[in-house]
């Protein structure tokens, strides 16, 4: 069986316009051959017999030959493929009339300049009006440009499927349209329950800096280098302070005329452990330089009360509000304010001349906890009463909201007690806070020590 040139072509299109038409549009010709030339792949048809019916302008392109020079002619031989290869080429090609489906195949073309080209043809059969065979189209593209597709393809779907990196791709309206697994995984939701939701109801704390940094790219493109982003992200267990290390691309459309924004493209890391330690380790090389200057300070007091105070304006530096000095009488029981900071300016501590009077701490304070264990107490507001009303009870300034006192120990006696406090503003006390008080508490009770030395003319053990 065999199919003319003008069945092949009547498969693909008819020349005629269609009745009823009355002329009013342009002929299925004409139609079919812009739709042809438009197209991103390149794309030839044979009849039967194997003669070029059909060229589009990809096609000439990739290979040179124009359309003109293309159809009508019988098979590749001589002109797109060695006429040593010509035969097989030609006969793969054919074999499409006689299977369903796709066929695909990779061949060296010949260019009309004489140079090769590998092409990917992807082969399939035409039908006729009576539904047999009437010749094959085929469309091809050069190996790299499809390899560079499958390659993007490829890894969009690893992206979307096996990164460890959480990847969200944002329309310009800030809302997710794509999110991978990583990502749903650390926002704590489902792949589909979090695409078009606001970012607000994904993120509790940062989402502003989040959205500022997606209007930045729509506007202006893509930052220099990533962006270390702090958030806060609701979970069943509370909120869970996160730091996401993000990269953002603009993305644009590619088939308009100017580039068109349709959304951004972010991806993001969590680094929390990383930057938690990073900050641990600035902090103990800060309080370590502290504790060397305070004590070098220090060594150039001639009064030991002095002393005293200008350790606790050392400590004072990043780690508290406040600081309070008491002198321990009666082993302890009754305890003597010696130096406290200036509270509401900035300043030294300054010495306050009690006279003697205890401080009216009630039993059961923080600072005798601290005195009876020979160590640290950290105690804050909580939720039980208004910090303003916690600090009062506790003899301390009324701004107070988290505390850390610590017993002041030199030659096997206590001589003291030093507390610390923060306002509501900032975090609790935790243990490396108490350790680094008790480092300089070590330096602050030999002070004392040697102020009492000095003033009963004791004889050091």
């Amino acid at each position: 069986m065999s199919a003319s040139r003008s069945e092949i072509t009547d498969a693909l299109g008819s020349g005629e316009p269609e009745p009823g038409d009355g002329g009013s549009g342009p002929p299925d010709a004409d139609l079919l051959a812009a739709l042809l030339d438009g197209m991103d792949a390149a794309l030839c048809a044979f009849d039967a017999e194997g003669t070029v019916t059909h060229w589009n302008r990809e096609a000439e392109r990739i290979l040179g030959w124009s359309a003109e020079e293309a159809v009508g002619r019988r098979g590749f031989a001589g002109w797109a493929v060695r006429r040593a290869d010509a035969g097989e080429v030609q006969e793969r090609l054919m074999a499409a009339m006689g299977a369903p489906g796709r066929q695909v195949h990779e061949f060296a073309l010949l260019r009309k300049d004489g140079g090769r080209v590998l092409v990917r043809i992807q082969s399939a059969r035409v039908l006729g009006a009576d539904g047999e065979p009437a010749g094959v189209y085929c469309a091809f593209s050069e190996v790299h440009a499809q390899i560079d597709l499958e390659r993007s393809i490829a890894l969009s779907e690893a992206l979307f499927d096996d990164a460890s990196w959480g990847v969200v791709l944002v329309d310009v309206d800030l809302r997710p349209a794509v999110v991978n697994g990583e990502a749903a995984r650390v926002l704590g939701a489902g792949r589909s329950t979090v695409l078009g939701r606001p970012l607000g109801e994904l993120i509790s704390q940062g989402v502003e800096e989040l959205e500022g940094a997606l209007h930045h790219v729509l506007a202006e493109g893509a930052p220099r280098g990533l962006v270390d982003l702090w958030v806060s992200v609701p979970t069943p267990e509370g909120e869970r302070r996160r730091c996401w290390r993000s990269g953002f691309l603009r993305l644009a459309s590619p088939l308009a005329e100017e580039p068109v924004p349709l959304g951004v493209g972010w991806v993001f890391h969590d680094v929390t452990d990383v930057k938690l330690a990073e900050q641990d380790a600035d902090r103990l090389r800060f309080r370590s330089g502290q504790l060397h200057r305070a004590g070098r300070a220090a060594a150039e007091c001639e009064d030991p009360l002095e002393a005293a105070a200008v350790l606790l304006d050392f400590a004072l530096a990043g780690f508290a509000d406040h600081a309070l000095l008491d002198l321990a009488e009666d082993e302890g029981q009754r305890l003597v304010r010696a130096a406290v900071s200036p509270s509401g300016t900035s300043g030294p501590s300054a010495q306050t001349g009690g006279g003697g009077i205890p401080v009216r701490y009630e039993p059961g304070h923080p600072v005798f906890q601290a005195i009876e264990r020979s160590g640290s107490v950290r105690a804050s507001a909580g939720t039980e009463s208004s910090p303003g009303e916690w600090a009062e009870r506790r003899q301390w300034p009324r701004d107070a909201a988290h505390a850390l006192c610590t017993s002041l120990r030199s030659r096997g006696r206590t001589v003291g007690a030093l507390t610390f406090l923060r306002t509501a503003s900032r975090p609790a006390f935790e243990r490396p806070d108490a350790v680094y008080a008790e480092s300089l508490a070590a330096l602050v009770a030999t002070s004392l020590d040697l102020a009492r030395v000095s003033e009963q003319g004791d004889t050091p053990r």
